[in-house]
């Protein structure tokens, strides 16, 4: 089971956008290698060139307002992002990034750029190991952990229907 993820804290504040997250310039491709490739370009302009694999985006309140674009998440996915711990989201953008397979964590945890950030789904809780702070937050229910585990709605509905990859 993928219950335990993480990686170094890449800090947002409140109401980061879908634009501020991938800029509407490039949502000609649903790619998320490309995708990834311009993400938070004008807000934090050296994320593409330095996030890594399993990384962990920290913000604040309303993360992902603004358009209903799933390339957000898809951005983010193609970064290496593990998942996206926030105060709170916005609707859309929670439900497209469980749609895709991108955990989202609803909790308020402290952290600064870089620090280490450790996940567990299954128990719900989030810790930055770095200040030895943590916070706990509701766990899944089981068909969206398995959403999750199967890399998303997409993928799961074509194992469910015996499809070819």
């Amino acid at each position: 089971m993928k219950g335990s993820l993480g990686g170094r804290a890449w800090v947002f504040g409140d109401n980061v956008d879908t634009d501020q997250i991938i800029p509407a310039e490039y949502l000609v491709t649903m790619d998320n290698t490309d995708l990834a490739a311009h993400a938070f370009e004008n807000l934090k302009p050296e994320f593409a060139k330095k996030v890594r694999a399993g990384d962990v985006i920290v913000a604040g309140r309303n993360f992902g307002c603004g358009s209903s674009r799933e390339h957000a998440p898809r951005a983010l996915l193609g970064a290496g992002a593990s998942c996206v711990v926030a105060e709170s989201f916005a609707r859309i953008f929670f439900r497209n990034a469980i749609n895709l397979g991108l955990p989202v964590i609803e909790a308020r945890l402290a952290a600064s750029g870089g620090d280490i950030i450790r996940v567990d789904l299954v128990e719900g809780v989030v810790e930055n190991e770095t200040k030895g702070e943590r916070a706990d937050f509701a766990s899944y229910p089981p068909f969206i952990m398995m959403l999750i585990e199967k890399g998303g709605l997409v993928p799961y509905t074509k194992e469910m229907l015996g499809c070819r990859k």
